[in-house]
């Protein structure tokens, strides 16, 4: 259904997966890190393409320990590793390089922040020509009750439920489980 028809696979984005991210107050954090991996090794036994997304800025600099990813997780020599600065992933990156070279229409999305780098990113590729699947329980943030945010727990439903009928002409979006994903 994409808009990008000579690009007819998929791709999973692991985004920002990373050690000052997934602080350990994330809701579901351990879950969501277990079904990432769960969702790596499924791809992989398909030989479908696992891009990494690794945040950098003042907070999170290349080379400290914020910065890399959550142990839990490794990432192949051979599997792409896209830097950014920006919430959306395809933001001054060459995201959208590597999955043309792949022939990617169709993305499956994981990781953290879910009301930042995830929803601008699943927005970036919708706007792109791609379908963008959330995993809904594939994502987290942290809790920023203090800046007037609402729980955590309800900025991952919300992003859900907001997720989960969102379509454009010719593309689409919407949600799916750990357990439901095939490749």
């Amino acid at each position: 259904m994409t808009t990008l028809p000579e690009r007819p696979y998929t791709a999973l984005l692991v985004i920002d997966v990373q050690n000052g991210v997934m602080v350990p107050s994330s809701p579901r954090r351990e879950h969501v890190i277990a079904n990432i991996g769960t969702l790596v090794d499924k791809a992989r036994a398909a030989d479908v393409p696992v891009v990494w997304v690794q945040h950098q800025d003042e907070e999170l600099v290349p080379g400290t320990e914020s910065w890399e990813y959550v142990p839990q997780l490794k990432r192949l020599d051979s599997e792409p590793l896209v830097a950014k600065r920006y919430r959306d992933s395809f933001e001054d990156t060459d995201l959208e390089s590597v999955l043309t070279e792949r022939g990617v229409g169709r993305l499956l999305v994981t990781g953290a922040q879910s009301d930042f780098c995830i929803r601008s990113t699943l927005h970036g590729a919708l706007a792109r020509g791609y379908d963008a699947t959330l995993i809904a329980d594939a994502h987290t943030t942290e809790d920023l009750t203090e800046y007037g945010a609402p729980a955590p727990e309800q900025v991952i439903a919300h992003t859900n439920l907001y997720w989960s009928g969102q379509h454009a002409p010719g593309r689409r979006g919407g949600i799916i489980n750990t357990d439901e994903v095939t490749f």
